[in-house]
């Protein structure tokens, strides 16, 4: 039943740390993704998937609010900032 994990990115904890990189509420964040706060709280909390269509939402809210998502060496994504400075900067 349901949907496979396959190309899954935006985990619950990812979600929840997405938000406390950019100080965003729970509202904040539903009312950039549109997706509604209920459907974000129950994610978060790991008491249901989300469809890949809000999950599509959700992180292009994170990407507008100036996250990007990488995949490290062991193949998990993590977030950073887009506009990241460098060192010699």
């Amino acid at each position: 039943m349901g949907q496979p994990d396959q190309g899954k990115i935006l985990s619950p904890a990812l979600c929840r740390a997405g938000r406390g990189f950019l100080d965003w509420t729970q509202c904040d964040l539903a009312d950039r993704s549109g997706v509604s706060r209920s459907t974000i709280r129950d994610y978060e909390g790991d008491r249901h998937e989300v469809h890949r269509s809000t999950e599509a939402q959700l992180r292009r809210a994170f990407e507008e609010g100036g996250l990007a998502f990488v995949t490290v060496e062991d193949g998990c994504v993590a977030i950073c900032p887009k506009d990241r400075k460098t060192a010699s900067d």
